[in-house]
């Protein structure tokens, strides 16, 4: 009977095929960050930059008024101010014709925009540091306004009216802004801003 030889053991890998195996995954993760790099920049993800741009920023510390032609010693203090007996009034009342352009205070993304509720149309604008400005009562929004718009600040958002709970009283911006602990005074920002 014919003996067969032993089998032989298997080659361990030596060195070359581990360092051609590390380099091939390097060159595998430089080629997907190049490719994540040149994504990043382009069109389609304006949005997502945008809003990871204006996470990152501090929120600003003065801000324009944004009904034109408004000074800010025409603004009444009225954050705070009761509002019948279960709430308070969570931002400021712009005093101004029917039909003055309202522009964003910030660069922003155009969050939202809607006719319902206490603020009728309304436009919301997600700006630095994570906050939500919130411009209500208007009698029109912007005609190229879109929700998902990527906005700098000075954009045209609408213009001033009263609609929504505001359909009794003299044509008016509702301008509020959000943070993470709710309702914050835009007065001390806009006074600043002079």
């Amino acid at each position: 009977m014919a003996i067969s030889p032993a089998p032989r053991p298997r080659p361990r890998p030596g060195r070359a095929d581990a360092l051609a195996r590390w380099l091939l995954t390097l060159l595998l993760v430089a080629a997907l960050l190049v490719l994540a790099a040149w994504a990043w920049q382009q069109p389609f993800m304006a949005r997502p930059r945008a809003l990871w741009e204006l996470s990152r920023m501090p929120p600003p510390t003065s801000l324009p008024v944004p009904v034109q032609g408004v000074a800010p010693p025409q603004i009444a203090a009225t954050f705070g101010a009761p509002r019948g007996s279960d709430r308070r009034h969570e931002g400021l009342d712009i005093f101004a014709a029917r039909g003055t352009p309202v522009r964003s205070t910030t660069r922003g993304v155009v969050l939202a925009i809607r006719d319902r509720g206490l603020g009728g149309r309304q436009v919301w604008v997600f700006g630095p540091a994570g906050e939500r400005h919130y411009y209500a009562h208007l009698d029109a929004w912007a005609p190229a306004l879109a929700e998902g718009q990527v906005i700098e600040a000075g954009a045209p958002l609408g213009t001033v009216g009263n609609t929504g709970n505001a359909r009794t009283t003299p044509p008016h911006l509702h301008y509020g802004i959000y943070g993470g602990d709710g309702a914050l005074d835009p007065l001390p920002r806009i006074r600043a801003g002079r």
